[in-house]
């Protein structure tokens, strides 16, 4: 294969190194085992980025919260990026060359939707919004055991098909990380907020729902899980990349995993809980947990997939 091939490939700089980009849909760019475009180098995360083919043949790439960033072209990449050809990859002091002779030439563009707000340059503070955040269970150790094309599918289908969903369900943005996903409801109203976190809590059930599908498609030696937390409050939102900054966000994370200490796999925090104006009877379990970063106990709300979809039914 040579750089004018038709086929698509990256080449590493300095070495000349390719790297196919043709079975799959999906490859993923790291330095840990299993990476497709595996890269020597301490500086480039584990899992630390993602090229994906759509459905219409076009590439794109996405940064999974790497440590020191993604680059096309001396630009930052914090949304999935549509690649052209020649483009300029950047991960860490690691460069490499995007080359697909089919591929339009079109400047670099982020991934467009129509069903969310479109990015604004500035900062906004104290504006209401809802965070989700959804992480894989155990994701270290399946890794480990995965081939590197089963692992580049199983984990570019997720983050895939999970983005699409939150989008659908009216996200105002979605930003990968490691094996984890921040998604953002941003409410313009108070009167939105209830209906808008109904929304990221039938999303949730949709992207737990895909997770099983993606599971029982795929030979893995365990069935996928993932666990969430959610949480309301005020943030900093804004910018080019869709950035959620703030205390509400960090609460989310820190919600999320205390879903492996309390054995559910959804936590709400208090704030969100009060919104949704749950029954008595409900399936909801409140409890006291130590989040970190945060001094005394928290109280937490927490529910099985099973009793949140039956809350929402």
């Amino acid at each position: 294969m040579d750089e004018g091939s038709a086929e698509a490939h990256l080449v590493l700089s300095g070495t000349g190194r390719k790297f196919p980009l043709i079975a799959g849909q999906t490859w993923a760019i790291g330095r840990g085992e299993g990476c497709a475009v595996l890269l020597d180098s301490r500086s480039v995360s584990r899992l630390h980025a993602l090229i994906q083919r759509r459905d219409a043949g076009d590439y794109y790439l996405v940064d999974l919260g790497s440590r020191n960033g993604s680059f096309v072209n001396g630009r930052r990449v914090s949304v999935p990026m549509r690649l052209n050809d020649q483009d300029r990859l950047v991960f860490a002091e690691q460069e490499l060359v995007f080359c697909n002779s089919l591929a339009s030439h079109s400047p670099s563009s982020p991934l467009g939707t129509g069903t969310r707000n479109q990015p604004t340059a500035a900062m906004h503070s104290q504006s209401l919004a809802t965070i989700l955040v959804v992480d894989i269970r155990d994701f270290t150790p399946l890794a480990r055991s995965l081939s590197e094309a089963l692992l580049s599918q199983m984990i570019g289908t997720w983050f895939l098909r999970v983005g699409q969903v939150a989008q659908q369900w009216g996200s105002w943005g979605q930003q990968y990380i490691g094996d984890a996903i921040m998604a953002v409801w941003a409410h313009d109203r108070a009167a939105n907020v209830a209906p808008d976190l109904k929304r990221a809590l039938r999303a949730l059930c949709e992207i737990d729902r895909t997770t099983c599908e993606i599971s029982e498609s795929l030979p893995l030696p365990r069935p996928l899980r993932i666990g969430a937390g959610i949480n309301t409050g005020h943030a900093i939102l804004g910018g080019n990349d869709y950035t959620a900054l703030g205390d509400t966000v960090n609460s989310a994370f820190r919600l999320e995993a205390a879903t492996k200490t309390l054995g559910l796999s959804v936590v709400l925090g208090q704030a969100a809980f009060d919104v949704l104006s749950v029954p008595d009877n409900s399936h909801f379990r409140r409890c006291e947990v130590q989040l970190k970063g945060y001094e005394g106990s928290t109280p937490v709300w927490a529910v099985s997939f099973a009793d949140l979809r039956t809350f929402l039914a």
